[in-house]
């Protein structure tokens, strides 16, 4: 017997390109702008501090954090954006954010909801740990239309009244993934000005943070702050994945007010898989600094100037505010992917296979996602090779 509560969940992004592609040659040397997996190098000295703190591999692990792990944490939260955190009860180490984002729903959301199936927000497209969340808890995920009319955020404002007071989580990722939008400062105050009226949780994933054009993108927990929030209001998860380039590293950290830290910790004993020590160790240094992130960050920006020239002329083009991504428009994104497969060699991601169709329409169906996350020179050749295959 199995359960059948994940019985209609449908192929993983990446199995599913797989399928789609790979049955055929590739048009010429292939280039990958699939998975956000950052290739920009990462501080070299980290590899010093494992090896300082090698003989802790012999240890279990601190299920938590090691103490100068979270104040890491806390102290880069008062930098970034002027919160001061305990690291004793505001802060707890995650083995990757998808873990966090995963297991604070299984630690937060109730099974029920003023007597009702609780209802889970999410952002169409998504992040697809998002839904398989919500469904592992008995939770009704509700998707709600990330577009270019809205922004390409969810409109969280326009649901009505009798939904919102059956929400227990809205999950929302700023910079957005894929689409690279960021929520301003009025955007997360109605988000949980709403998460205030009708008592439920913000789930704020904010891994891209540190990838941006100019201005850095406002956090939830500050906003939450200024408006005197309830300091339960807002879960908040960030990485070095993408800020520092150490996407094997599995550094994340969530923030969270003290009752709902308790709880996530007390599942964490249970059921977590904590980083190792080392890596603890050397996650704890990376956090501390600042200038290796300022150097990604420039190269990233020369890659949106390099995107913003070689797709100038294409129709709809709309440069990301934030993140790696392009969320370029074609016809059909499976069709897409698969004509610039086999005619070019560059491998992108159909837009669908990161959302679910929902009220008639898939909203990712007429899109491709593409991570520009190579070295600059290979990045300039895949975006022109698609530009050439797909657009002239």
């Amino acid at each position: 017997m199995f359960p059948e509560r994940f019985s209609n969940l449908p192929e993983y992004a990446f199995p599913r390109l797989r399928s789609l592609l790979d049955v055929h040659d590739p048009g010429g040397d292939v280039i990958h702008m699939t998975i956000g997996e950052p290739q920009h190098d990462f501080p070299g000295w980290i590899l010093d501090v494992i090896e300082k703190h090698a003989e802790e591999f012999r240890k279990y692990p601190v299920n938590e954090g090691i103490p100068a792990l979270n104040t890491a944490f806390c102290d880069w939260v008062s930098r970034r954006y002027g919160v001061e955190l305990n690291p004793d009860r505001h802060v707890m180490a995650l083995n990757g954010t998808r873990e966090g984002l995963y297991n604070a729903m299984m630690t937060l959301c109730p099974e029920t909801k003023n007597g009702k199936q609780p209802i889970v927000l999410l952002p169409n497209p998504f992040y697809q740990v998002y839904m398989v969340g919500a469904l592992s808890v008995g939770a009704q995920p509700m998707f709600l239309p990330a577009t270019r009319e809205t922004g390409f955020l969810p409109d969280f404002a326009s649901q009505d009244a009798d939904v919102l007071d059956r929400v227990t989580v809205a999950y929302l990722c700023s910079p957005s993934n894929p689409q690279g939008a960021v929520a301003d400062a009025g955007y997360w105050k109605t988000l949980i000005g709403l998460a205030e009226k009708h008592d439920f949780k913000v789930f704020a994933d904010e891994c891209y943070s540190e990838i941006y054009r100019e201005t850095p993108p406002v956090g939830a927990l500050e906003v939450a702050r200024d408006m005197g929030a309830d300091p339960e209001r807002v879960v908040a998860f960030h990485s070095l994945s993408k800020r520092s380039n150490l996407a094997g590293l599995r550094s994340g950290f969530v923030a969270a007010g003290p009752q709902s830290m308790k709880r996530i910790r007390q599942l964490r004993s249970y059921a977590g898989t904590p980083l190792p020590m080392p890596l603890q160790h050397a996650a704890a240094k990376v956090w501390a600094d600042e200038k290796h992130v300022d150097v990604n960050r420039k190269l990233y920006q020369e890659k949106y100037r390099l995107a913003d020239e070689i797709l100038a002329g294409v129709p709809g083009y709309q440069a990301p505010e934030a993140g790696f991504f392009l969320w370029l428009p074609v016809e059909d994104g499976e069709a897409a992917a698969l004509k610039l497969w086999k005619e070019t060699g560059v491998r992108v991601l159909p837009g669908a296979y990161l959302a679910q169709e929902a009220g008639g329409m898939n909203p990712g169906k007429e899109y491709i996602r593409v991570a520009m996350v190579a070295p600059k020179k290979e990045v300039a050749r895949g975006l022109t090779q698609l530009r050439d295959c797909l657009y002239n």
